[in-house]
């Protein structure tokens, strides 16, 4: 078994049936799985009925006794904080693995890196935007929902690819602040990425439909879909 066949989960479509022409991954939050974010497939393939989604497992059991994770949030500090060069150290570690996962799936489908989108949720945002900015080659876009980007300083040296960005967080987030995806934006913006960000008033830690149809129209543009 490769090293990226260790990641697998459930997927969905092309919703029109035949080869797929484009590709999204989607990474689940902390303590959730892949059948959390292939719900959002159905809503997406409207407007990307050519698209497979792909929606792996993270690779480790969740330190909360229940779903799946990328990285543990384990030794933080008492106020619940983790370190963040902890927090890059552990995204390194699995960054690897969701490449590989990439790159085996849009070989297997005869797609470039440019027909590639990832989607993140929470901790799954936080991976996305670390994998996608590293990626030799593509994503075409990588949409965040409630994210926040770790090892920003070492953006500038370590980043490879220059996909579009869409960051849509609530403002009303109580595990993680909408803060995360404002400082994120500010970042991102000042390394010279495209990025774009919708902030939901009265929105907790979650996707509202709003927050979807902003998504879906950012990956049928970045897609060409």
């Amino acid at each position: 078994m490769s090293f990226a066949t260790a990641l697998d989960g459930p997927r969905f479509g092309p919703a029109r049936g035949g080869r797929p022409r484009q590709l999204v991954v989607l990474l689940h939050g902390w303590g959730a799985d892949g059948n959390d974010l292939i719900g959002l497939a159905p809503a997406l393939a409207p407007v990307l009925p050519e698209a497979e989604f792909l929606s792996p497992d993270g690779p480790f059991e969740c330190d909360a006794g229940f779903g799946r994770q990328w990285f543990s949030l384990g030794d933080r500090a008492p106020e619940g904080d983790m370190a963040e060069p902890v927090m890059a150290a552990r995204l390194a570690a699995v960054a690897p693995m969701i490449d590989a996962f990439v790159e085996e799936a849009l070989a297997a489908r005869g797609l470039g890196a440019d027909k590639l989108a990832l989607v993140g949720f929470s901790q799954g945002t936080m991976a996305a935007l670390y994998v996608g900015l590293r990626r030799a080659q593509g994503p075409a876009g990588i949409l965040g929902y409630s994210g926040h980007l770790v090892a920003a300083r070492g953006l500038g040296r370590d980043a490879k690819s220059r996909p579009e960005i869409l960051l849509v967080h609530g403002e009303d987030d109580e595990i993680l602040p909408v803060q995360a995806s404002r400082l994120a934006e500010r970042t991102l913006k000042a390394e010279g990425y495209r990025v774009n960000a919708v902030y939901r008033p009265g929105l907790g830690h979650g996707i509202d439909e709003d927050g979807l149809r902003h998504g879906a129209a950012f990956l049928k543009r970045v897609l060409g879909a």
